[in-house]
């Protein structure tokens, strides 16, 4: 008997120890839960009233996966006030590729109050690519103005030369209005602003004389919009205005003068190079001559052996050669007293 009440009792204070345990367990999931619930009650409230449908499953789905709930929530609240149906999916899954969300939800109102045609997928494939969408649609509705060149550059005119040779230094503006479907893969504004710098400088270019372009800035603006420069950007153009044109350097003359000096340069070596010559070819004919008086002697006295010449022919060509010497110092002294 006492054996079996032993048994009946060690088995009653077990199940007293499960329950217990049990109990306590349950105790700590629901004082977990209803930490979690008051920790996103407000947040779920906040949806329920404004008619965003975001479940206390949802708020906590994206706690454990590490998601700004309260960014989700806000931004699904002001998508439904003003009438865009997005799920809470679709701005969570934007969210962790790395998205701006409340950017995407702020351009999808701005185009939709603008009739402008941006779906989801278009607008979050336009942030993720690194282009601020919220901006891409303001400037598609206020269209904004590109100064050419950029003075951030460092440079304030394009600088061009017509054929006349004189310089011109134009600025110009350019209004362009952003392509919602060409942000993808479109050109920047330095694309646009290299272009129309370009077709300046073409324009100037091809001008006759500068008073033309000065008389019709407007054919420059004219010329460079019909080029279509915005092929292949990220926006359109508008208009582009000449602001200001001013005269330059004569650029013709100063090429003028650079080359004159420069064949004068030329000139001068040239007959450098022919005086050299000249002087060269002096001194080997002074060579030859030193050269052919050394053999003179030799000549001598073979004519003396041979017979060809005599000792009074000799003694008279000695005294031809004196009385020569003796004219030319009576000349140089009469030379010197004059």
């Amino acid at each position: 008997m006492q054996t079996t009440n032993s048994l009946i009792l060690g088995a009653g204070g077990r199940a007293i120890t499960i329950g217990l345990v049990g109990i306590i367990v349950l105790g700590l999931i629901g004082f977990v839960l209803l930490l979690l619930v008051m920790k996103f009650a407000r947040l779920w409230l906040q949806a329920y009233f404004s008619r965003a449908n975001v479940t206390l499953a949802e708020l906590i789905g994206m706690w454990l996966r590490k998601v700004d709930a309260r960014t989700i929530v806000l931004s699904k609240i002001t998508a439904i006030q003003a009438g865009l149906q997005l799920t809470t999916q679709d701005l969570e899954s934007h969210y962790l590729a790395g998205g701006r969300v409340p950017n995407v939800v702020r351009a999808l109102i701005a185009a939709n109050r603008a009739n402008i045609e941006l779906s989801l997928k278009t607008a979050t494939a336009i942030d993720l690519a690194g282009r601020d969408i919220l901006e891409a649609v303001q400037t598609s509705v206020n269209p904004k103005v590109i100064d050419c060149p950029d003075p951030k550059k460092g440079r304030d005119t394009v600088d061009a030369v017509a054929q006349d040779g004189i310089q011109l230094k134009a600025k110009a503006r350019v209004t362009v209005r952003a392509n919602i479907e060409r942000l993808i893969g479109g050109a920047t504004e330095e694309t646009i602003i290299a272009r129309v710098g370009e077709g300046i400088v073409t324009t100037i270019g091809s001008a006759t004389a500068y008073k033309s372009v000065l008389e019709n800035p407007d054919k420059i603006s004219k010329a460079v919009l019909n080029k279509g420069l915005d092929a292949g950007t990220a926006f359109e153009i508008l208009s582009i205005d000449i602001a200001d044109v001013d005269v330059g350097d004569n650029v013709g003359a100063q090429l003028q003068a650079a080359q004159a000096e420069a064949d004068m340069r030329r000139a001068k070596a040239e007959a450098e190079k022919r005086r050299a010559m000249a002087v060269a070819r002096e001194q080997e004919m002074r060579a030859l001559v030193v050269e052919n008086e050394a053999k003179v002697p030799l000549a001598i006295a073979e004519a003396f052996q041979k017979g060809n010449l005599g000792i009074m022919d000799f003694y008279r060509m000695r005294n031809i050669n004196a009385d020569t010497s003796m004219r030319d110092s009576i000349a140089k002294t009469d030379k010197k007293k004059e």
